[in-house]
């Protein structure tokens, strides 16, 4: 039987390293806003052979004088062009400077895409997206408070639910350190399906989180709650197995569509690996034991 929560301090040592190094990086760097949440236009073109590098294309869009000009070169001989909100008229000079510069006989310039979102729609965008966690991680409270209402000893079915919301806070908070890296130093940027990705991983880790609880409730029940630790540590050992298969299992598959699904659900994927693989990890090293902790504070309170 491996002991995990015997060695319960150094996991949450680590997680607690993670967590505090995560907070620093989205305090200094933040997450760089996508389109979705800054506003603005994306043009999103193909060059038929030769793509042109990021300075030459700045260079000839000078004249425009276009605000905020970023410009970022894909997979597949594509550049993305983001800027600020662009009318109609606008939108075509764009791509008619494109193509007067770097269109040739053997090089077509084809327009992939082109998307415009403005202020006040990217605002609510991102106002709805901070309800839309919020209102989820409530119901997770009210409803793992309600599943676990029949173990009320030793610890308190409202505590189950409060650190099942920690476990969520760390894989979350992780997720998005590493996005806030990523933006600082390769430019990438966080929109509307980074947020499904984040409440995507909410659901996948707290439902890992319930098949381990659910299992030290089965444990309470059976026998008794007097070696709480053992108990707990117990039912880890029983669903470890299947916490493994089924994770590296959704990772294969993530791992697949991070690589060869392209450049639009490229991102996506990756906050999906890291949040799942984070899931996996906190309901077996992080929740279960600060339940441990929860249980051991409540028997030196009382002493």
């Amino acid at each position: 039987m491996v002991k995990i929560i015997g060695h319960r301090k150094i996991n949450l040592g680590m997680s607690l390293a993670l967590f505090v190094i995560s907070v620093a990086a989205l305090a200094v760097f933040g997450l760089k806003p996508g389109i979705d949440f800054s506003g603005g236009s994306l043009l999103e073109a193909r060059f038929t052979e030769t793509v042109p590098n990021q300075a030459d294309v700045s260079a000839a869009l000078a004249d425009l004088k276009l605000e905020s000009l970023a410009v970022q070169t894909t997979n597949e001989n594509g550049l993305l062009l983001r800027t600020k909100f662009l009318i109609e008229t606008e939108h075509q000079e764009l791509l008619g400077a494109l193509r007067a510069k770097f269109e040739k006989e053997n090089n077509k310039v084809m327009e992939i895409s082109f998307q415009t979102i403005g202020p006040a729609i990217s605002s609510q965008l991102k106002q709805r997206s901070i309800y839309a966690i919020i209102a989820v991680l409530i119901g997770i409270i009210v409803y793992i408070a309600y599943t676990f209402r029949r173990v009320s000893k030793p610890v308190a079915s409202w505590k189950y639910g409060l650190v099942a919301i920690i476990a969520l806070i760390h894989d979350v908070t992780i997720t998005m350190g590493v996005f806030a890296f990523l933006g600082k130093y390769f430019g990438v940027e966080v929109d509307i399906p980074f947020v499904v990705a984040l409440l995507t991983i909410l659901g996948y880790s707290v439902n890992d989180t319930i098949v381990v609880f659910d299992r030290i409730r089965e444990n309470l029940i059976r026998h008794s709650s007097e070696d709480f630790s053992g108990t707990v540590n117990f039912a880890i050992n029983q669903t470890f197995a299947r916490s493994i298969n089924t994770t590296a299992t959704t990772l294969f598959t993530l791992f697949a569509l991070f690589l060869f699904g392209g450049d639009t659900i490229k991102y996506f994927s990756l906050a999906l690996l890291v949040g799942i693989f984070l899931g996996a990890y906190s309901s077996i090293f992080v929740a279960s034991p600060l339940l441990v902790e929860v249980f051991n504070w409540q028997n030196r309170r009382r002493e």
